[in-house]
């Protein structure tokens, strides 16, 4: 069945093709049919996107025409009425997470580290289904103790000896669009099968999430803009990478010399299961900026870390460089991965006020007790959220980073932004934008960082203060702080943080310190080798 309608949608126009079955006589027979003729349809499609030949829209349309709209055109059916000529359009869903095997030959397992490197191990087929399911595959325990440098941290608490299982999680496997015959796959670290491992970052945030579900029946949502620039061969200097173009801030001409790319991009982040809710040229010359539809935070970790992969990955195959590095060139602006985080109870949206005079600043109680958490415990989260010394050259006032220590309503001054969502009234607010986090962070601790500092503003009740709607850096009265401004001050933050320690762990803390130590002492002897990580991050 796929060879045949594989060379079918080779020989005929796709508006020619409709689906059948003579199984009609049993409903058995029937129900069969129209379930294989879905899932050949599925493969053959999703191959289709994989290899170039179809675009995203292209096959979701292919799909609604095969299963539906060509007999209904064909027949003249054009009394059936318009609700029932669309319910064909969810037969073939690309928007889930893309499971389809179809000649799928390999399997990367991919995980970051503490220092925010994305890895992977890529096993045969045949192995993962026989044994790296259920059994995972090995890797040394000190691969969460080193640092951006690539070497171990001396205390960050492990050592060479012992080794922890990368075990699957299978929900998140989705075919790779740019790479023929290859799937990925999150996956968790455990002691061995079943037992979880304290340094794991994925279960970290696994483990927070269901405390904060526990405790208060509220879930944590985020969506993440994702920063990056495109970088070329210098025509005068073939060892050395320069931005894409110099246009600036939103210039169609910048977006112009990459949209190619960037709808290649969108496109495999689509057919992934990322929606991609808006692109455009950022204001560094050759910066770039997607953001991606918010979800539970758990998947909102999960897709930045594969966007990552994704626009790294698409960009090489031009013969170009991406990079999400905070401060690559001293003379341009840097590169963030803002997150926009809101609190959901089931299908409702409670960090949104009521729309009465009642509710401060837009925001329900429950939504500022968290975020005046996240205020409270925000030098000490930027140990995780800015992990790099590099991290602080993009932190400056009067750089929309969020440099000073306070909240604004749509200041982009502020490190913690309070948004309206589009359509209403400015005192309504949806969520709110922490604006001191960049590409280096690994997602799944900035995530965790910020949910443990929310639950702790909820714990103690904790209340947010006066907003800044100016400037900061025009306050000369000395009422607003400026927040850590190199690594070792928010590490130091970070060692003095009892509430951080107990929701993220006290072995997991130190280890992150350790690293964060080791990333001090050796650029403090390497100052000038920060645009050789542009290559890794």
């Amino acid at each position: 069945m796929h060879s045949a309608v594989s060379e079918l949608l080779d020989l005929a126009p796709l508006k020619k093709v409709m689906f059948s079955t003579d199984g009609y006589a049993f409903p058995e027979t029937y129900f069969l049919g129209i379930k294989w003729t879905r899932e050949i349809l599925l493969n053959v499609l999703g191959e289709a996107c994989a290899n170039g030949d179809l675009s995203l829209d292209e096959a979701l349309e292919a799909a609604t025409d095969i299963l539906g709209r060509n007999a209904i055109d064909l027949y003249r059916l054009n009394n059936i009425s318009e609700s029932e000529n669309h319910q064909t359009s969810g037969l073939v869903d690309f928007g889930v997470p893309n499971n389809c095997e179809a000649n799928v030959k390999h399997i990367r397992l991919l995980w970051s580290d503490t220092a925010g490197h994305r890895r992977c191990k890529v096993v045969p087929k045949e192995r993962y289904d026989h044994v790296i399911k259920e059994h995972g595959t090995g890797v040394t325990m000190c691969c969460m103790g080193v640092g951006s440098h690539d070497h171990p941290a001396k205390d960050c608490g492990l050592s060479p000896v012992g080794e922890v299982r990368l075990v699957p999680d299978t929900a998140s496997a989705r075919v790779i669009p740019w790479s023929r015959g290859e799937e990925l796959v999150l996956v968790d670290m455990h002691l061995k099968s079943g037992c979880a491992w304290e340094f794991c970052p994925r279960l970290t945030l696994k483990h927070l999430i269901e405390v904060f579900y526990a405790e208060y029946g509220l879930e944590m949502k985020a969506g993440f803009e994702s920063e990056f620039y495109i970088l070329k061969y210098d025509p005068e200097n073939k060892l050395k990478w320069i931005g894409l173009d110099t246009t600036p801030f939103c210039s169609s001409t910048s977006f112009d010399a990459a949209s190619s790319i960037l709808f290649e991009i969108s496109e495999a982040l689509n057919a992934m299961g990322i929606r991609v809710e808006q692109l455009h040229a950022e204001a560094g010359g050759g910066q770039f900026e997607i953001a991606v539809q918010y979800g539970p935070c758990l998947k909102a970790a999960d897709d930045v870390l594969i966007l990552r992969e994704t626009v790294k990955a698409v960009v090489q195959r031009q013969g170009l460089l991406a990079t999400f590095l905070p401060k690559l060139f001293p003379n341009d602006v840097g590169s963030g991965s803002h997150v926009h985080v809101s609190i959901w109870e089931g299908e409702k949206n409670v960090f949104m006020g009521d729309t009465d005079a009642s509710s401060q600043y837009g925001m329900s109680q429950i939504g500022q007790e968290f975020m005046a958490g996240v205020l409270h415990h925000l030098p000490s989260i930027l140990a995780l959220t800015a992990p790099l010394p590099n991290s602080y050259e993009r932190i400056k006032p009067q750089t929309w980073s969020g440099a000073y220590y306070c909240w604004g309503r749509e200041n982009r001054e502020a490190p913690l932004r309070t948004s309206c969502p589009p359509g209403t009234y400015h005192d309504s607010v949806s969520n709110f934008e922490f604006k001191s986090i960049d590409g280096c962070a690994n997602p799944h601790l900035s995530l965790a960082a910020i949910l443990a500092a929310g639950m702790d503003g909820l714990r103690r009740h904790l209340q947010l203060p006066v907003p800044i709607d100016v400037d900061p850096s025009s306050l000369t009265d000395g009422s607003v702080q400026l927040l850590p401004t190199s690594l070792d001050q928010s590490v130091k933050a970070l060692e003095q943080n009892e509430v951080l320690k107990e929701y993220l762990g006290l072995p997991l803390v130190k280890c992150i310190i350790g690293v964060r130590q080791s990333e001090i002492e050796y650029y403090k002897e390497n100052k000038n080798t920060f645009a050789s990580l542009a290559g890794s991050y």
